[in-house]
């Protein structure tokens, strides 16, 4: 099966063989994987949830060697 790769849409055979799959190449797969990083890309969500969940890893609340 052919698919498109999802950065520079070469088309490439969807195989085991291919490691770096669905990508054509290393250099796609790292290209794309800095987009993520660099917060290029992302998932959608409901914004007041991603506040609180936030606002909860940075309280100071919880110390590791509290009993």
């Amino acid at each position: 099966m052919k698919i498109k790769c999802p950065y520079c849409t070469t088309e490439n055979e969807w195989s085991s063989d291919n490691q770096f799959r669905p990508f054509c190449s290393e250099r796609c797969k790292l290209i794309d994987f800095g987009a993520w990083a660099k917060e290029e890309h992302v998932i959608s969500g409901n914004s007041e949830i991603d506040d609180h969940m936030s606002e909860d890893n940075n309280s100071t609340h919880f110390k590791p060697n509290d009993s």
